[in-house]
């Protein structure tokens, strides 16, 4: 009976892998962003349907519903460059996501070390440690603060967005277990009320931080930061990490013309500008190329109009506004009760550090330090506005 079971499980796997190299395969030109990025995701073993469909007759009708519309609009060279997000319709994150991640286990804190390298010619390196303060609550804990407030037991969230990228967010408004509700208005928007009825409102949840889970495409300078750290790029390349960010951020249009232009534009910046190190160190230099073009290759796609920028990431708010949606400061009630855009709401700084310069480190938390001097602006500045453009 055991082995007739594992026969079966190997059989239901097998259909599934077949399943999700259907998604991404059969229509290669369409689907081959959000099938690399999938292959190379937290959730690489979890099958399409699962998050895509989920159990249940009701949905797999109107996901064949919805395919029959996408095969006539791939046989028909229809479909839109690069591909609309987010996706119309998809099944409620309680009804999937959550199956795996319970939210009344969302709560306490935890570390984060980031390691990023300044774009000077030394390439120097700097270290933040983060405590990130993930919240949330449950039963035996009761209600706490946090990131995972937004999905506490106790809260109701509801937005509304004027823009279908849920990206323009003038209205929000919060529901605790007794009935209050508050309405915060940005108090810089020209949208009417007329407009705000009209928008599409929505109960937050899990996708609306969480909304690229599986189909992650990574920002340039952040993707350079992670194989520097691995020592797959060598770091003592002068001007490596901003040579290879702008070879990656050219536009161009082939896959083909972008690789063999990646090599050209590093190759001649060494040529250039440090001939002796474009000898003695040309095999770190073809091995950083090497790497820049697999950066490339998982994240840019041309031929489908698409690379990081049409697909912003909401967790956080380095590269994409993010949090900033809402927590800008400028999100208000009729009577000045504010949504925080206090930086230790979410995190506390707990170290940071410059290469060559002593280690600053405080339990209680630091003031950020901008690794290039701006003064003050980055207080009040969103910081999307600078480092999404690079």
């Amino acid at each position: 009976m055991v082995a007739e079971w594992l026969t079966g499980w190997k059989r239901r796997g097998e259909k599934e892998g077949e399943a999700d190299a259907f998604c991404g395969e059969m229509c290669h030109k369409v689907m081959e962003p959000e099938y690399t990025a999938y292959q190379f995701s937290p959730h690489a073993r979890v099958g399409c349907v699962k998050c895509h469909i989920g159990p249940g007759a009701g949905w797999f009708v109107r996901a064949k519903l919805s395919g029959a519309y996408q095969v006539y609009a791939v046989l028909f060279n229809k479909y839109p460059r690069p591909i609309p997000t987010p996706i119309e319709n998809l099944r409620p994150a309680q009804e999937t996501c959550e199956q795996c991640h319970w939210p009344r286990n969302f709560f306490s804190e935890k570390q984060r070390q980031i390691t990023n390298f300044i774009a000077d010619e030394q390439n120097t390196k700097w270290n933040i440690t983060l405590l990130m303060k993930i919240g949330g609550g449950n039963i035996e804990a009761g209600p706490t603060s946090g990131i995972h407030w937004h999905m506490n037991i106790n809260n109701e969230v509801t937005y509304a967005a004027l823009d279908s990228e849920r990206m323009v967010i003038p209205w929000v408004k919060v529901k605790n277990r007794d009935g209050v509700e508050r309405i915060y208005r940005n108090v810089e928007s020209d949208a009417t009320d007329e407009e705000i009825q009209a928008a599409e409102h929505r109960r937050m949840d899990c996708i609306d931080c969480h909304n690229r889970p599986t189909h992650i495409y990574h920002q340039p300078a952040q993707s350079i930061n992670h194989v520097m750290e691995l020592g797959w790029i060598d770091k003592s390349l002068p001007y490596i990490k901003s040579t290879g960010v702008q070879a990656l951020e050219n536009h161009y249009s082939t896959r083909t013309v972008a690789l063999d232009s990646i090599r050209t534009v590093v190759e001649e910046f060494y040529r250039s500008n440090y001939p002796d190190i474009a000898v003695s160190k040309r095999a770190a230099i073809d091995k950083a190329i090497t790497e820049l073009q697999t950066i490339y290759a998982r994240n840019y796609f041309p031929e489908m109009k698409h690379d990081w920028r049409q697909y912003p990431d909401h967790i956080g708010h380095m590269y994409s506004p993010g949090c900033f949606r809402c927590h800008d400061g400028k999100h208000q009630t009729d009577d000045g009760k504010v949504l925080s855009k206090d930086c230790n709401t979410c995190h506390t700084i707990l170290s940071q550090k410059f290469e060559k310069e002593p280690q600053r480190v405080s339990v209680s938390g630091l003031e950020y330090r901008h690794p290039v001097d701006i003064g003050d602006s980055w207080k009040e500045m969103i910081c999307s506005d600078c480092h999404s453009a690079q």
